[in-house]
């Protein structure tokens, strides 16, 4: 997969390139990542990218010519472009996974007061990461880049990416490392038990309660299951189940022996 960034400051992206994950990713070339300047391209003879609003106002924006020439200059026939505009769609994880089944994605990064709204027409898709103001679109494109790469196949493990956060609408289960106590916090002893199959059922109810309890939201859009709703029964009860200290108790024992 390419993705390319059409930015006035590429060397934001130096960072986002060079560690971690996305660097083994570009590395094993699972993806490809350019940032490209858009002020290569404009034809200003001062170098600008930007004016005063005509009409007056605030700010400087964004010039039409140089982002389009930029655009056409990199755009594939088969590449999807998205600009970053809070009156875009909200990015999501499903956004996500949709553009991670693409060949070619390139991203738009205004900056300063905004971009002339003519821009617009050379886009396939308006995007918003979040209703909040940022100084440009360069964080939030490096948000999607990190968000699509990590889902491509050779990013990272299939492993790691089963039963994470927002998929199927639910947040993901706790999870917990050694010691045991830390600070008079304790692992669950459920995950102690080696009983697969009852592991597997108290994460999903934990997932449930963390989503009704956090993201409400997310819980409304859920179709429970007979059982889901069982495991909500049994947690809103406040006892513990029979089928959880069962499996508790011969974790012990087989521990012990």
């Amino acid at each position: 997969m390419r993705i390319s960034v059409l930015t006035l400051f590429p060397e934001m992206f130096e960072g986002f390139t060079t560690n971690s994950i996305i660097k083994r990713a570009l590395g094993k070339g699972v993806a490809s990542f350019e940032a490209i300047q858009i002020r290569d391209y404009t034809l200003d003879k001062y170098g600008r990218t930007d004016t005063p609003p005509i009409g007056g106002g605030a700010g400087l924006v964004q010039k039409a010519q140089p982002i389009v020439d930029a655009i056409k200059a990199n755009k594939k026939p088969n590449t999807h472009v998205i600009l970053m505009s809070p009156r875009g769609r909200r990015f999501d994880q499903k956004m996500a996974k949709s553009f991670a089944n693409l060949e070619d994605l390139m991203i738009v990064c205004g900056h300063y007061e905004g971009i002339d709204e003519r821009v617009n027409d050379y886009v396939d898709e308006l995007v918003s990461i979040g209703d909040y103001i940022l100084t440009g679109g360069e964080i939030p494109a490096m948000a999607i880049a990190d968000s699509v790469i990590r889902l491509l196949d050779g990013a990272i493990t299939r492993d790691s990416l089963e039963e994470e956060s927002f998929d199927n609408n639910l947040l993901e289960y706790p999870q917990y490392t050694e010691p045991y106590d830390y600070q008079g916090a304790t692992v669950p002893p459920i995950l102690y038990s080696g009983n697969h199959g009852a592991i597997a059922k108290w994460r999903r109810k934990q997932s449930l309660l963390l989503t009704r309890m956090h993201r409400p939201d997310l819980f409304e859009k859920l179709v429970l299951s007979k059982q889901d709703r069982k495991l909500l029964e049994e947690a809103d009860s406040g006892e513990t189940p029979k089928w959880e200290s069962d499996a508790i108790e011969k974790g012990k024992k087989f521990m012990h022996d």
